[in-house]
């Protein structure tokens, strides 16, 4: 079922957590809120359950208005952070306790549990206790029991957030596999960019209880709205200064770095304040090839990560600058203290009128 969020807010006193909204998912896709703690965004979710009323707007799932609609009465099922799982019984006794309440047979009962059971690749565990179970295998009971009472729409609040590096990778891979065969609507809340990017046909990007960007994750990283989500979703390289010039899709800022040259998609006019963002993967090494923007440069420090490697440099007075590159074997050697330049296009920089960054 599609749900609109129509002009929808919410107070708790003198607080407002979310700000006037209105958004539209349509049916069938996955779809995730991501932003820092507080921005409000456990709040929508909360909001779209049931378990919140809004404070003004409306919430409509299949064009119903939700409004009076108790939690048990929607379309939805809520998976929650801490799963919630009933530790003395049976993997499938927790995945049919919906079924149970709804006063289904227990023969139906095992039957469709056993389904959900091979959805989520659980065969064989359904008459061990949960308690026997992994992180990630419980984290499979949860889902198949939201499952179970057959929702228009799950909702998820950060359900991987307790689980290690490589099972959240390999979890990740799994929902988005369960969602697919479903074909139910999915509203996953999460503060990890790396889920949403991996996972979300869509993302809505959230600060200070107000939506920043909603966009396809290619977009959200590529081309983001505001410094705020140039700087929440993956690492930046943010310099600050005053549009000095434009021309056609381009700015120059008169940096303390010299002048610098990006895209101007926000159409910024000659002396608007203004930060130009570049990725450290799209910066590299000038060696005398030809490039729109070069910046005399000391290395700092060098970190290895493996795969890659992060160069750590400074400009004359600046911040640490980052660059990513590939160790391909043919990266070369460079020591701390040493001069070297920092090179980057003009295309792969974008230049965004300045306003608060992510602190995260």
């Amino acid at each position: 079922m599609d749900i609109d969020i129509d002009n929808v807010s919410m107070q708790f006193g003198d607080f407002t957590a979310v700000k006037q909204t209105s958004l539209q998912i349509p049916a069938g896709e996955f779809f995730s809120f991501l932003g820092p703690s507080g921005c409000g965004k456990t709040t929508i979710l909360r909001m779209v359950s049931g378990f919140l009323e809004p404070t003004e707007g409306a919430i409509r799932i299949g064009g119903q208005d939700m409004r009076g609609i108790g939690p048990n009465r929607r379309p939805t099922a809520l998976i929650f952070q801490n799963l919630a799982l009933f530790p003395l019984m049976k993997v499938w006794e927790n995945i049919a306790f919906g079924l149970e309440v709804r006063g289904i047979s227990k023969g139906e009962r095992r039957r469709r549990a056993e389904e959900l059971i091979d959805l989520v690749a659980l065969q064989g565990q359904g008459d061990k206790l949960v308690t026997e179970l992994s992180g990630g295998q419980r984290q499979r009971v949860a889902i198949a029991r939201a499952l179970a009472v057959e929702p228009a729409v799950l909702l998820l609040d950060e359900p991987l957030s307790a689980l290690d590096l490589k099972l959240r990778q390999h979890m990740r891979a799994e929902l988005r596999a369960i969602q697919k065969r479903t074909g139910v609507t999915f509203i996953y809340i999460t503060h990890d960019q790396g889920e949403a990017l991996t996972m979300s046909d869509r993302i809505a990007v959230m600060s200070q209880g107000v939506i920043e960007q909603v966009d396809s994750g290619e977009k959200i990283y590529d081309e983001p709205a505001t410094a705020f989500v140039a700087t929440f979703v993956g690492e930046n390289n943010p310099f600050y200064g005053r549009v000095m010039s434009t021309d056609g899709p381009y700015a120059v800022i008169d940096s303390m770095l010299g002048p610098l040259r990006g895209r101007n998609k926000q159409r910024l006019i000659v002396g608007d304040r203004a930060i130009l963002f570049v990725r450290p993967e799209r910066c590299r090494l000038a060696n005398g090839e030809a490039v729109d923007n070069v910046i005399a440069s000391t290395v700092d420090r060098i970190d290895l990560e493996g795969a890659f490697r992060n160069l750590f440099v400074r400009g004359e007075g600046s911040r640490d600058i980052v660059v990513h590159q590939t160790n391909d074997g043919m990266i070369g050697d460079l020591t701390p203290g040493q001069r070297i330049n920092i090179g980057f296009d003009a295309d792969d920089a974008l230049v965004l009128q300045e306003s608060g960054l992510s602190r995260q």
